[in-house]
């Protein structure tokens, strides 16, 4: 295996047992030392020796599990910006750790193809941690998940986050587990057949515990703000070289199967996307399977073009949102004249918008045009943690779809995610048919976490609900205990025949689709009135798979099946009969196989 060696240029790392080397890019400092266990009565400090463009270096005898800082000329001391592990939170010490102690079960594993992912998307600490994950994932596996993805584990200030406020990109949060028991949930997936993606945040740092400002001010850019503050500098070679270092890092240290990139429309140097994931590609081994998925609401078609396997399609949510509930408010504006047609382009091209003006975004055009791309350079979903946890109250789908009483239309919904050759993602209790909220939590100090509660409450003054409260009164605290308790409890509890239906689905996707997604292209797509779809796709085999959706309330007149096309999947009994009649009944799905042309 080649060894990658952008990761091993930050932080400690031991060079033989029992001796360790010290390294921090430092460029705003002039003298720097290593602090081993500060703060005990054996506390030792050791000068580091300054090298070219910045860098201080020391290699003392010390051994994994020495716990150390780096102490600047007047005296301010910081945890190590590319700590392995902290002793505690993102304030306090960082520990050396030996990346050779865990003893891999499955080391032979070498992934599976990207045509194969189902995603599972899930929050470690509201499922209780790594361990604790670890003991779920049997029951993933028997559901039909391939791919569990971890939503962001970097170190983040307090016991309670989303992750999306991590500080220390190389320490897996202690609130979690050790680095150890992260891999040994890694290497129990991969015994089981499943890979194990992770969130990675390249667009900014949290600003609780985040030090860098104060010895290298010259990580972010003066000139360019983004909503987390200054923008990082990609600009520096020690920049780009730090976070590449990092996605090899959780790849060939972890053995992570793939990274999700959030939000890097962020990143204002965007040609460090293309040269990261070369970088990582060519140093790791050549026969793993690895992806690289990202979020990019500008619907970077080039990045799919070249070195990324997928894009979230946020799209294809949004309009699956809005002719669920009716909701056009925020983001959903952009989907509410002919939503049929919308996600009829969405089936057929993967992108709805591609190149034309967003309402929501004030006339600016959005995109660029994603027909030649194949479905599976699309993550498709109907429910994400951006999309339950950035409403107010954080309700998932199924409340909302109760409570308007078209339980049948999410069930349709749901087969048509599943069943079609993008890539689905779950979110974590959606195969339970779960309505326990996913609330924004934080456990910030006073001040910040002030802050963050000013701040949801501007989030939402444009939304009619809300707009009478200013004072917040209504939205839950995130820095309130019980909004991350509220998030967890009763997650997994069985709500009916949700289980059965989703792992029915999955198994239809496994034995028939699978193999054939590969070389998958859409052949056709179009709106059956205001709420109904259909839409055909070519396989790998000569096949046609065919879907046809209503996710209204009224039924359609269609064209009927051919005679000898198989139906594959009916979201609830009969409708597959009644489609050979030229009707597709309200809140239905039917798949169907057709063969190919001679």
């Amino acid at each position: 295996m080649k060894k990658p060696l952008l990761a091993e240029k930050f932080g400690a790392r031991l060079t033989r047992p029992g001796r360790t080397r010290f390294r921090i890019w430092a460029p705003g400092r002039m003298q720097a030392c290593v602090e081993l266990e500060p703060g005990r009565p054996a506390a030792r400090e050791f000068p580091m020796q300054p090298k070219k463009d910045g860098w201080f270096e020391a290699e003392i005898d010390c051994g994994a599990g020495t716990r150390y800082r780096y102490r600047f000329e007047d005296g301010l001391s910081v945890p190590d910006p590319a700590s392995r592990m902290q002793d505690g939170d993102v304030h306090d010490a960082s520990v050396v750790v030996d990346p050779s102690a865990y003893r891999w079960r499955n080391a032979r594993w070498r992934g599976r193809p990207w045509s194969e992912a189902v995603l599972y998307e899930l929050h470690v600490g509201a499922l209780g941690g790594f361990d604790a994950v670890r003991a779920q994932l049997p029951r993933l596996a028997n559901l039909g998940i391939t791919a569990v993805e971890l939503m962001p584990i970097a170190d983040f200030p307090g016991g309670r986050n989303w992750g999306y406020d991590g500080v220390l990109p190389y320490a897996p949060d202690r609130a979690y587990g050790t680095p150890d028991a992260l891999k040994a949930l890694i290497d129990e997936a991969h015994g089981l057949g499943l890979m194990v993606f992770l969130d990675v945040v390249y667009n900014h740092f949290g600003s609780d515990g985040n030090y860098l400002h104060a010895y290298a001010p010259s990580f972010f850019r003066e000139d360019v703000q983004t909503p987390w503050g200054p923008a990082i500098d990609f600009r520096r070679r020690q920049v780009r070289e730090f976070f590449t270092g990092n996605a090899m890092y959780w790849l060939h240290e972890f053995r992570f199967d793939g990274l999700r990139l959030d939000a890097v429309h962020a990143i204002s140097e965007q040609d460090w996307l293309e040269e990261m994931a070369s970088e990582v590609r060519q140093a790791l081994d050549s026969q793993r399977h690895v992806h690289l998925v990202i979020e990019h609401d500008g619907n970077a078609v080039s990045l799919l073009e070249h070195e990324f396997d997928a894009q979230w399609n946020d799209d294809g949510h949004h309009v699956l949102h809005r002719l669920l509930t009716g909701e056009n408010q925020g983001y959903y504006r952009d989907y509410d004249e002919r939503p049929a047609a919308l996600l009829a382009r969405c089936m057929a091209e993967g992108f709805v918008y591609q190149g034309e003006p967003s309402v929501h975004r004030e006339g600016q055009p959005r995109g660029r045009p994603s027909a030649h791309l194949p479905p599976t350079s699309f993550v498709l979903f109907l429910q994400n943690h951006d999309q339950i946890g950035n409403r107010a109250f954080g309700e998932r789908l199924t409340q909302l779809m109760r409570e308007r009483g078209r339980m049948e239309a999410l069930k349709a919904a749901v087969a048509l995610v599943l069943l079609c050759p993008q890539i689905p993602l779950i979110f974590m209790g959606e195969e339970y048919g779960s309505e326990t909220p996913f609330l924004y939590f934080t456990s910030h100090g006073p001040e910040l976490a002030q802050a963050v509660r000013e701040g949801r409450c501007q989030e939402f003054a444009g939304f009619e609900a809300f707009a009478q409260d200013t004072a917040g009164a209504n939205i839950p605290d995130p820095n309130d205990a019980r909004t991350f308790d509220a998030s967890c409890a009763g997650l997994w509890e069985d709500a009916g025949d949700w289980w059965a239906y989703y792992q029915a689905l999955l198994r239809c996707r496994r034995d028939v689709l699978m193999p054939q997604l590969d070389a998958a292209r859409a052949l056709h797509a179009s709106a059956l009135g205001s709420h109904a779809v259909e839409a055909r796709w070519s396989l790998g085999d000569g096949r046609v798979l065919a879907i046809h959706a209503n996710l209204g309330d009224d039924a359609v007149v269609c064209t009927a099946p051919a005679e000898s096309a198989q139906p594959l999947f009916e979201s609830r009994a009969d409708v597959a009969r009644r489609l050979r009649e030229g009707v597709l009944e309200a809140a239905s799905t039917v798949a169907w196989m057709e063969a190919g042309s001679p």
